[in-house]
């Protein structure tokens, strides 16, 4: 029997190539998305595909019971992946921007996770693999709102990875640096949207970040493509003990690194340089 695996976020990048790669690797991959035009695509290319939106409620479940009725109440993993970033200053974010950000970076994850649960303690096993962000443990200046939604994925599932200490279900993170895919013109699409880039103190600081955002391929050093986030996912799903963390990308190992030998300010100044050229 096939091992069965529920993506979220895969119209492109991170998930796109999880889904494809583990569904030639053998598992019975269930690859959603958000729009029915990416649903169409993914179903073209042989996979099993069902649209989820993660600020909906009904929608993800609706997916989840669809999932449960073609596995027969199966499911051995779930990898949460669908997000995006908002690239703003905290003083320009709005309560309704920031609740949309949450909205689908955390509690649609947090929603599907709490789903899936009851299944995997029933079958007595279960991987949930979280896609968070070296953001998840330092911040950045203008992204707050992504670095409040890592965050908080990183602290609920450090929680959760306690509460399940005596079963069989294992909680892992993954924390990539920059990777190649569709999330700056996502950025792009939020930033406009959400902020009155005119009217903002920072007006000169988002129209260099456009310009950044706005760059055909990597945009900043050490950019690796999706398939090295796939490796850990591999690992954390194949392996008899999984990780609670998988770093991703030299800036992750690096940042990781200073976080442990440096005080708040001295690392501070370190983030703030580096904020002004990524």
């Amino acid at each position: 029997m096939k091992k069965t695996i529920l993506i979220t976020g895969c119209s492109s990048g991170i998930g796109y190539c999880v889904a494809k790669a583990l569904h030639a690797r053998g598992y019975r991959v269930f690859a959603t998305a958000r729009t029915q035009e990416s649903v169409d695509k993914l179903l073209k290319e042989g996979l099993e595909s069902l649209l989820l939106d993660l600020t909906s409620s009904s929608s993800i479940q609706l997916a989840f019971d669809e999932v449960m009725q073609r596995t027969d109440g199966e499911l051995y993993a779930l990898f949460n992946n669908g997000a995006y970033g908002l690239p703003a200053a905290v003083e320009d974010l709005s309560r309704h921007a920031l609740r949309v950000q949450f909205e689908t970076n955390v509690f649609g994850w947090h929603e599907l996770t709490n789903l899936a649960l009851p299944v995997m303690r029933k079958q007595g096993y279960g991987r949930i693999i979280q896609n968070s962000s070296v953001l998840g443990f330092v911040s950045l200046s203008f992204r707050g709102a992504y670095n409040a939604s890592k965050y908080a994925i990183e602290g609920l599932s450090d929680t959760l990875r306690l509460e399940l200490e005596d079963t069989n279900i294992h909680v892992s993170l993954i924390e990539p640096g920059p990777i190649v895919s569709q999330f700056r013109a996502n950025a792009v699409k939020a930033l406009t949207k959400y902020v009155d880039i005119n009217k903002s103190i920072h007006h000169k600081h988002y129209m260099k970040a456009l310009k950044r955002l706005n760059t055909k391929g990597p945009a900043v050093p050490f950019t690796k493509p999706p398939e090295a986030v796939l490796k850990r996912v591999i690992h954390a799903l194949e392996s008899s003990n999984p990780k609670p963390r998988y770093y991703v990308t030299f800036p992750t190992y690096l940042f990781g690194f200073l976080k442990r030998i440096f005080s708040t300010r001295m690392l501070d100044r370190i983030l703030v340089r580096s904020g002004k050229s990524s």
